[in-house]
């Protein structure tokens, strides 16, 4: 082996000195970082994504929590029969109380906050027979023309957004027998109403009205789970995915004022639910560490209730009136809660579901999805990221 002489006179491999020379010069190693961080590397073929605004905190996993036909007043007034919702977690969030439903009834407001669609009659009617979504056409932004209730491979959604950008998602969602559980297609949806072995609702459920996850049975078995896979997932930060969607079940989302099984219905059902669950969210590795929960209800106590709208919603593609009995879901209000926020604050900024999903959106760097991307449409800023992590 030859060797070289030092300036001290010693004599070194050159082997050894050459790769002396390549520490002191090359950059040290670092880990490679979680699939759903900031700076993991695209797998190949992923997409880019798009730069994240700058009044957007590192946020890395997002927590949707989901509560049943209540309006701002009754969930949030100091009347309200879920004190531990309205007071005790209400003091550690943000309070958006200009937020707004998107349709009636139900199900329409799940699926914006997951697509960006709007509704369609069938829809509007919480989807009654599990039917196959017949397109027509598209309009701008990015609507799906058309009748029926599941969409077609080819409309976009977030989780499939999620997993083209190598990040991960889950929905939870609690009493259902078994993962990816939906009706057969065409057929009568026997989930409508609860029983007292089964308070499941498809209808809440928004991942299996796309036909882009349940025709990929082992990909929809893997991603929408029951409920009780949650606390598995939230052990540990690397457990727990990017998106985290919650749905209670009819008795516990305050659907239902008499449960099937008995139990306390309305306010009451959700708040012991909220105090069972949202506590284990709130102490998980993902939340602390970079966490945003928001909880919110999808739609006012009904079309005859309150019927308005926010951020020039009217009209959509398939629909004259997505209110049924005016233009949107009513006033619902929402939590939003996180080390981004600052506790016991307001933020009066008009809000609907479909600034959600905009604003998932921009935390991950995805393009925007149907009315997410509206002209005017106002996503979360630091009236909302407001603890001053910018600063």
């Amino acid at each position: 082996m030859r060797t070289v002489r030092t300036s001290t006179g010693h004599r070194l491999p050159l082997l050894l000195l050459l790769l002396t020379v390549a520490a002191l010069v090359l950059p040290p190693a670092v880990a490679a970082p979680h699939p759903g961080s900031p700076s993991a590397p695209r797998a190949s073929g992923a997409p880019a994504r798009a730069a994240t605004a700058r009044y957007v905190p590192p946020i890395r996993h997002v927590f949707v929590v989901n509560i049943e036909n209540k309006g701002y007043d009754e969930t949030w007034g100091p009347d309200s029969a879920a004190p531990y919702l309205a007071r005790t977690l209400r003091r550690r969030g943000v309070l958006m109380n200009n937020y707004y439903g998107t349709a009636h009834n139900s199900q329409p407001n799940y699926v914006a906050q997951v697509s960006g669609q709007g509704p369609n009659p069938q829809m509007q009617g919480d989807c009654q027979v599990f039917s196959t979504f017949v397109q027509t056409g598209t309009v701008a932004p990015g609507q799906a023309q058309g009748t029926g209730c599941v969409f077609p491979k080819g409309v976009a959604s977030l989780p499939v957004q999620l997993t083209r950008h190598d990040l991960t998602w889950r929905g939870y969602m609690e009493d259902m027998a078994r993962p990816c559980q939906h009706p057969a297609p065409d057929t009568r949806d026997r989930t409508q109403q609860a029983s007292a072995t089964s308070q499941y609702a498809a209808r809440h459920d928004p991942f299996v009205y796309f036909s882009s996850i349940v025709d990929r049975p082992t990909y929809c078995k893997r991603h929408v789970v029951p409920l009780s896979r949650l606390t598995h997932d939230l052990a540990k930060a690397r457990h727990t995915r990017n998106l985290t969607y919650v749905t209670p079940d009819l008795c516990h989302d305050g659907h239902d004022a008499t449960c099937a099984d008995g139990g306390p219905g309305g306010l009451k059902g959700v708040n012991a639910w909220m105090k069972r669950w949202i506590p284990r969210i709130l102490a998980s590795p993902a939340f602390r560490r970079n966490g945003l929960l928001v909880i919110t209800a999808d739609e006012s106590d009904g079309p005859q209730s309150d019927a308005s709208a926010c951020c020039g919603e009217g009209a959509s593609a398939n629909s004259p009136a997505p209110g049924i009995a005016g233009p949107g879901g009513g006033r619902i209000g929402a939590l939003a809660i996180s080390p981004f926020v600052h506790p016991h604050t307001w933020s009066t900024t008009p809000y609907n579901h479909y600034s959600l999903l905009a604003s998932i959106e921009e935390v991950f760097g995805l393009r925007k999805l149907g009315y997410a991307r509206a002209d005017g449409l106002d996503r979360f800023g630091l009236d909302v990221y407001n603890s001053g992590w910018n600063e």
